[in-house]
């Protein structure tokens, strides 16, 4: 009879090694045809990267292999990562799992580039400092939001669309503060104006478009330019303050929704996209998008507050 050890070591012999048994086609993935990343299981027992999953149910919540309904799975919004799987991999194709994670963390790089191929939302008119709420439905900024926030960036562009052109040639980029996701897929983004942009150059990635782009700066002024420029800039907040207090109903309206007109800024030359004040009046008086453009690609603060005045003027004017 045979002993312990030697026992253990026939039944070393008989059992093949699981390296053997299994080839790195077993631990592809039926989307990308690529080795897993991060799989995930779905409730009808299908296996798939956790990304590619997301893309899929981005346009049906159903199964991409089986069509069972994944509804509920889609409502809990969570995925659990199927362990044993990546312990079998990191056990039997080290190499191959590491090579897979390095493309992915290339390709993270990538998206967080903020100058080159930025994904950007083509939807309305967005200024730095101002909260700009999103309801996100379409499949390809479902995707983009998500990317935004794995690559950690955060951060996307806002344009409006212009005639003849994909997206006007300015925009400003937006950072994402918080995402509530809806049961079916769907997303509320709570998202501020950043930075504004000139767009260089146009794109695609995957459905959305993207740009390359330069960020724009007030330029800055001294001696006594400056004195007149702060002066300008008093006479201009004052002008604000009164069109506030004595506006009409649509203004008082516009007030409870967009909150306070907000504080002067102690250096008006501090941002390098000047007072925040002057932005959230832009946004909330009755102008034509294409003259708000203007105004968010002007990179002048003395003219933009010139503008203001004159249209603020125009409007107190105007009887009750």
């Amino acid at each position: 009879p045979l002993d312990n050890k030697e026992e253990t070591a026939a039944a070393k012999c008989t059992q093949p090694c699981l390296g053997e048994s299994l080839s790195i086609s077993d631990l592809e993935c039926s989307l990308c045809i690529r080795m897993f990343f991060e799989p995930v299981t779905t409730p009808c027992g299908h296996t798939f990267c956790k990304e590619c999953l997301e893309r899929c149910l981005d346009h049906r919540p159903n199964c991409p292999l089986c069509k069972q309904s994944l509804r509920e799975y889609l409502k809990a919004g969570r995925y659990n990562p199927t362990v044993l799987l990546q312990d079998i991999m990191l056990a039997t194709f080290p190499t191959q799992l590491a090579e897979r994670r390095e493309l992915h963390q290339a390709e993270m790089a990538e998206l967080s580039n903020l100058t080159k191929n930025i994904p950007i939302f083509v939807c309305t008119m967005s200024f730095p400092g101002i909260p700009c709420p999103l309801h996100v439905f379409e499949p390809r900024y479902r995707l983009m939001i998500r990317r935004c926030q794995e690559s950690g960036t955060r951060r996307f562009g806002m344009c409006i669309y212009e005639n003849g052109k994909s997206f006007a040639d300015y925009g400003c980029m937006l950072e994402i503060r918080q995402v509530e996701l809806l049961a079916d897929g769907r997303s509320l983004v709570d998202t501020i104006g950043r930075q504004r942009f000139r767009v260089l150059s146009r794109g695609h990635r995957d459905g959305y478009h993207t740009a390359d782009i330069e960020y724009l700066e007030d330029k800055k002024v001294s001696g006594e330019e400056l004195q007149e420029l702060q002066c300008l800039h008093e006479s201009t907040y004052r002008l604000a303050q009164r069109f506030c207090e004595h506006g009409d109903l649509t203004s008082r309206h516009i007030l409870m929704q967009h909150g306070p007109l907000p504080e002067k800024e102690e250096d008006i030359q501090a941002s390098a996209d000047g007072p925040t004040w002057c932005w959230w009046l832009i946004s909330i008086l009755p102008l034509d998008p294409s003259y708000q453009l203007n105004l968010l690609s002007c990179t002048s603060l003395r003219a933009r507050l010139s503008q203001l005045q004159r249209i603020l003027t125009a409007l107190l004017q105007q009887p009750p």
